[in-house]
């Protein structure tokens, strides 16, 4: 079967959440958003793209920062509503310099600080 992104199902704003995961070790990194044409240039390329909803642009990661997710693999879920970026990551995730986003947790009710920036 041939993928078809119209298969996806997006948002209002034509956007659908994308998950990305360290393919060696599973860590998750982030969460963005992808519109069909980031999905198309991400498969296309293998330099993972998303849809900055802020900028309004294209965002291929690790463009200015060096820090570029490779793509390995790309999953979609059952709801086919979300996807799953596997990647080779270069570097930090995050814009804050850490290895990936989640990098707060919530321990008997306080906020705890659990990765430092690398």
């Amino acid at each position: 079967m041939i993928f078809d992104p119209t298969q996806l199902t997006f948002n209002e704003a034509g956007l659908i959440p994308a998950i990305a995961q360290d393919a060696t070790s599973h860590e998750v990194l982030m969460l963005a958003w992808m519109n069909a044409q980031s999905i198309a240039r991400t498969l296309e390329t293998g330099q993972v793209t998303y849809w900055s909803r802020s900028r309004r642009a294209f965002w291929v990661k690790g463009e200015t920062s060096g820090h570029v997710q490779e793509l390995v693999e790309m999953r979609f879920d059952c709801d086919q509503d979300c996807l799953l970026v596997l990647v080779n990551q270069t570097g930090a995730a995050c814009h804050t310099g850490r290895r990936h986003c989640f990098y707060r947790a919530i321990h008997n009710g306080e906020v705890q600080e659990i990765a430092r920036p690398i």
